[in-house]
């Protein structure tokens, strides 16, 4: 799409923005790519830029800026990170209680980016380890569910007929018995092609328990913390619109967009950088995430990332964002 000349001047506008924060002009890009070129011939790329949707002029300058569609083109394919072999800084999370480890991670992400860290608490997998179903009243039962560390889950459900306790007990009895230690994904699985040969109450109490316990592990992986909001007081691109901060700020209180997001980019490898206005998981112009996710004895458990505009040093928010990860990783890891 772009010829090398383009592609140098495109990169040189977008690191000189991410500098100084000021849309750049003719002269200025002319220093900055180092290209010897007339300031007629970069007026006309620039200008051929912005056809492209590239780069954009605000109205109160001659100078251009990146748009978010520069931007994505800039991080895809300019971009020259750093190689990861250390820390920006002296950085380590102690293997500590792990929502200790999750609230440090997140403080330190902000710390070092000057933004906002973000983290998801880790999502453990829901296994049974004991089912008990009590009566409550006719057609309500309280479902009991023991994990194996000891957390206990209790659903009310309501069921199409009435059971006794004594039914309830067997019940109990033979789930117990036949699914201890399957997580609820294994046994609704195995529900599948076993319904048919359990009896009705027994299928019928299976299948509610399933969807308590499903419900229950809904419930509590949804925990984000977020660590630095404040910071974004002092961002140059948000502290004199109000009504950008406030958008913001709503989007931290509601955490369902976050959620949504870091939950996308915790089904991808490796960093992943999200810029605002390419969709609906990011709605907002001028914001940036960069994310990735960080595991538990090899398995993805989480996301964590950094929250700032899109007028970001992108290689620096990539290695915070994969160190913070790894240390994230060890820290909760088994040794």
């Amino acid at each position: 799409m772009l010829d090398e000349r383009a592609r140098t001047l495109l990169k040189a506008l977008v690191e000189r923005y991410i500098a100084d924060g000021q849309p750049v002009g003719s002269r200025t890009l002319s220093r900055a790519s180092g290209l010897e070129l007339s300031p007629a011939t970069i007026r006309n790329v620039m200008a051929d830029l912005e056809d492209l949707g590239l780069i954009a002029s605000p109205h109160t300058s001659a100078g251009r800026i990146p748009t978010a569609r520069g931007y994505r083109l800039f991080v895809d394919t300019m971009l020259t990170a750093q190689p990861f072999g250390h820390a920006p800084v002296d950085a380590t999370l102690l293997a500590d209680q792990p929502q200790r480890v999750i609230a440090n991670a997140a403080q330190l992400l902000s710390n070092l980016s000057s933004f906002v860290g973000v983290i998801t608490a880790p999502r453990k997998q829901s296994v049974f380890h004991h089912i008990e179903f009590m009566r409550l009243s006719e057609r309500r039962v309280l479902v009991i569910m023991v994990a194996p560390d000891g957390d206990v889950q209790n659903r009310v459900i309501f069921t199409a007929q009435d059971y006794t306790q004594a039914q309830l007990v067997e019940a109990s009895n033979y789930l117990t018995t036949h699914y201890a230690g399957l997580t609820i994904e294994t046994v609704r699985e195995r529900l599948h092609t076993e319904v048919d040969a359990l009896r009705g109450e027994i299928a019928t109490l299976m299948q509610a328990a399933v969807q308590a316990g499903t419900q229950a592990h809904e419930d509590s992986r949804e925990q984000v913390v977020i660590s630095g909001e404040r910071n974004l007081l002092a961002v140059q691109d948000f502290s004199s619109d109000m009504r950008s901060l406030r958008k913001l700020f709503d989007i931290f209180e509601q955490k369902t967009q976050l959620i949504r997001l870091l939950e996308v980019s915790s089904r991808a490898e490796g960093v992943r950088i999200y810029i605002g206005g390419e969709s609906q998981v990011v709605p907002f112009e001028e914001l940036s995430v960069v994310s990735a996710p960080y595991e538990v004895n090899g398995q993805v458990v989480g996301t964590l990332g950094v929250i700032g505009p899109t007028r970001m040093a992108y290689d620096r928010m990539i290695q915070i964002v994969d160190i913070t990860s790894r240390l994230v990783s060890n820290a909760l890891s088994a040794k």
